[in-house]
């Protein structure tokens, strides 16, 4: 008995296979490029030690590969890429502004504490 509540989409595509290779070529980039970002973020994580120098920079860098993918899922997965560049900007905007304000007071708080903790000794 065949169910009348699914419906195979793949079935009632209405495009061409030139436009049907155009979208596959689209998904393997997707997904190779939120691949390799992830392994490298996973790589960094693995193989340098929160003891080194360089940990500071790859906390960093974990921040902004983090912000790259999700602001790319945002584009293609919820079709944001295909919208005009108005209502794009119109979306994007306040979430960046938000960012970057979570930033100045992370870091506006550390340094308060930071002078709170130099100033009393610790105590």
């Amino acid at each position: 008995m065949e169910r009348d509540d699914l419906i195979e989409y793949s079935l009632h595509a209405h495009h061409s296979e030139d436009q049907g290779k155009v979208i596959r070529k689209k998904i393997y980039f997707v997904t190779i490029l939120l691949t390799v970002i992830t392994v490298l973020e996973v790589a960094l994580g693995a193989y340098i030690k929160q003891s080194s120098g360089a940990w500071p920079y790859v906390k960093w860098s974990f921040v902004v590969l983090t912000l790259l993918k999700a602001g790319y899922i945002v584009m293609v997965f919820m079709h944001l890429g295909d919208e005009k560049k108005t209502l794009r900007y119109f979306i994007l905007v306040p979430y960046i502004l938000f960012i970057l304000y979570l930033i100045f007071i992370a870091l506006w708080e550390a340094l308060e504490i930071g002078s709170a903790w130099a100033t009393y000794g610790g105590a």
